[in-house]
């Protein structure tokens, strides 16, 4: 089993920052593949971003890319989210997602494990 708790969501203005982070317990995330999914009311989840066991491979959603950095540090067992340049269409519930491979977040659409997501809101 792995348990994950997303934490760092929040209100803030368009153009500031946040830092998600994803903390897990049960089993070490060096194992997993990470992701984070987001969905806001009314819309669809959508894939943010995802990057592998060891972090040499990141993945990004076009609408985050070069705005949002995802990250990791197997040794804390926690995955981050940066996101900078925050827009209001950035307004979601955020999730975070634990997978054994990567094509079960690119391709399939989730992990095996899911955080409870914590909000945020990017006001104009």
């Amino acid at each position: 089993q792995v348990q994950l708790v997303e934490s760092g969501g929040g209100s803030v203005q368009a153009g500031g920052s946040l830092r998600l982070s994803c903390a897990a317990s049960g089993r070490s995330l060096s194992n997993y593949t990470m992701g984070w999914f987001r969905q806001a009311p009314g819309k669809e989840r959508e894939f943010v971003t995802a990057i592998s066991w060891t972090g040499g491979s990141t993945y990004y959603a076009g609408s985050v890319k070069g705005r949002f950095t995802i990250s990791r540090d197997n040794a804390k067992n926690t995955v981050y989210l940066q996101m900078n340049r925050l827009k209001p269409e950035d307004t979601a519930v955020y999730y975070c997602t634990a997978a054994g491979r990567m094509l079960s977040i690119l391709v399939v659409g989730g992990g095996n494990y899911w955080g409870q997501g914590t909000q945020v809101t990017v006001s104009s």
